[in-house]
């Protein structure tokens, strides 16, 4: 253990406070020679904190002790504790957040029991229902078309996977007579015309998927995302719809009721949420008639190309007329995906 540069009686926290206790043994002998002193370092260090102990009336205090490293901890550090009134607005904040949740909470709550309620009286017919006759028809009438497109669209992909399996097997039947005229001199005429007619059967055929290729993404397009957003508009306008009829039976109930103070104040409560829900609702029944309105002349235009498209694709595919064939894809700017082009090469991609 190293010696210390000061007797334990005057450590710092001593209960008996400080003192100066002179040196003893030999280091007294050379006390009173100055350059003894100067050539002790042990002999400096306890002069000089001796000096700042007798110097520092707060270092000899009684019980005061000084932290290891001179520096209590958390100091220069940036770390102070808590204040007060930052926990206080912290609460304050989490209890804002609670109360708002339990605010949203509450209307939904509220606002699904006023829905269910008018939703059952109208099944049992209790209830009184807002009815657009024109719109309602209107809606009706795109739920039909959508169904009945949606089967086109079945029927067409099933043919596309037919006709698929039609081209891959007249390719490989094409391949077989190449390769028997090949091996069978004395058939090799007539196993060649055959290969050379399914080869031209086959790329006649690609020639056709590619047009129902076309014909089959246009109409799901038309069937899984037009009609559908605008379905999906309808839906926000039948339960505006409902909302509204539900809020405006609570404001008849309420108006057919006694007037005292507490009813007057639900009374305008009633009326404020059934002009915000009135609004809304007209609001929803405007866009679905915007929409339904834009939507038919979309239907009509892509239909009346697809519908020329196919018709002309197949006519011309079936009496073998390529040209014709090649010359539609050509008018209705569809270009065929070749063997191998699917990647474009790096001088087109610059």
């Amino acid at each position: 253990m190293p010696s210390l540069p000061f007797p334990p009686a005057a450590l710092p926290g001593s209960r008996r406070g400080f003192r100066s206790v002179p040196p003893s043994g030999p280091r007294a002998s050379r006390a009173g020679d100055p350059s003894a002193a100067g050539a002790d370092p042990d002999h400096d260090g306890w002069a000089h904190e001796q000096s700042c102990h007798h110097g520092d009336p707060h270092q000899r205090s009684r019980g005061h002790r000084e932290p290891a490293g001179g520096r209590w901890p958390g100091a220069g550090s940036g770390l102070h504790p808590p204040h007060p009134s930052s926990l206080a607005t912290g609460d304050e904040a989490a209890r804002g957040i609670a109360v708002e949740k339990f605010d949203i909470v509450k209307k939904w709550g509220i606002n699904t029991y006023k829905c269910t309620k008018q939703l059952i009286s109208e099944r049992f017919g209790r209830g009184s229902r807002t009815v657009d006759l024109e719109l309602e028809t209107q809606i009706e009438l795109l739920r039909d078309t959508k169904r009945k497109y949606e089967c086109v669209l079945q029927l067409a992909r099933a043919l596309t996977h037919h006709f698929y399996s039609l081209v891959q097997t007249q390719h490989a039947l094409g391949d077989a007579f190449s390769d028997l005229s090949q091996k069978s001199p004395e058939l090799q005429e007539e196993f060649g015309c055959n290969a050379e007619t399914q080869k031209l059967l086959c790329k006649n055929g690609e020639t056709l998927l590619g047009a129902v290729n076309f014909f089959v993404s246009s109409i799901n397009t038309l069937v899984n995302k037009t009609m559908e957003d605008t379905l999906m508009t309808v839906k926000q306008y039948e339960t505006a719809r409902l909302e509204y009829d539900a809020y405006r039976t609570d404001l008849e109930e309420l108006s057919m009721g006694p007037r005292d103070t507490s009813t007057l104040c639900r009374l305008d409560a009633a009326q404020s949420h059934f002009q915000s829900h009135k609004e809304k609702y007209e609001k929803l029944r405007a866009d679905v008639a915007i929409k339904l309105k834009f939507l038919e002349e979309n239907k009509i235009k892509v239909m009346h190309k697809q519908l020329l498209l196919f018709h002309n694709a197949v006519s011309a595919y079936f009496a073998g007329n390529q040209q014709q064939l090649v010359q539609t894809l050509r008018q209705f700017n569809i270009k065929l995906k070749t063997p191998g082009a699917e990647k474009p090469s790096w001088l087109e991609e610059q």
